[in-house]
């Protein structure tokens, strides 16, 4: 199978006081970062720090993927629908697996544009291999891969039967055909958190 390498990986972690802990994003303008979700901010948070270790990221395409996305801004919508069998434009538009990876180009001015992956079944391979297509077939040098989730709001925690409810975190890392620690994509990580100390 093949392999590739990772390198300059930052992550984002909420104190286990507050899981639902926004990152400040001091370096954002207040009103862009008002209405953004825990998920967009930890990954433009993640991303700004991989591009404050490697300036020259800025010119990387991103690979963004979650397993959840937008969970509150999700249970929204469901309650419109519930209630007013109606959902709003404005709502679903940030709702979607696109925002945070946008948001991040915007806040941290990436222009390579990026691609937004939902691995079903929490397969966190069929990311990282995404995010890995394109150094290995050559169309791009080095990528930026990113991986976010938030808390999981107190309302899905019932329906949530995957075992022990993960932790929201998120993380940034370029994967490159040469330099970093090597990864091979025959491994198969159990979760991110896996990946993560694999990487560390």
């Amino acid at each position: 199978m093949a392999k590739v390498f990772v390198s300059d990986l930052t992550v984002y972690r909420p104190s286990p006081e507050n899981p639902a802990e926004l990152p400040k994003l001091e370096f954002c303008d207040p009103l862009f970062k008002r209405r953004l979700s825990q998920v967009s901010r930890m990954t433009i948070q993640v991303v700004h720090d991989l591009i404050e270790k490697v300036p020259e990221a800025k010119n990387f395409k991103l690979v963004f993927a979650s397993f959840r996305g937008e969970l509150g801004r999700q249970l929204k919508i469901n309650k419109g629908l519930v209630e007013d069998a109606d959902v709003m434009p404005a709502q679903f538009s940030i709702s979607v697996f696109n925002t945070p990876p946008a948001a991040a180009t915007i806040a941290c001015g990436i222009k390579a544009g990026y691609t937004a992956v939902y691995p079903s079944k929490d397969n966190f391979n069929d990311a990282l291999v995404t995010a890995a297509a394109p150094v290995l077939c050559g169309s791009e040098e080095k990528v930026v891969f990113v991986y976010a989730d938030e808390y999981i709001i107190d309302e899905y925690k019932d329906v949530y039967r995957e075992g022990p409810l993960p932790e929201p975190v998120a993380f940034a890392c370029v994967v490159s055909k040469d330099s970093g620690k090597e990864a091979d994509l025959s491994v198969k990580f159990a979760s991110p958190e896996d990946f993560i100390n694999a990487v560390l």
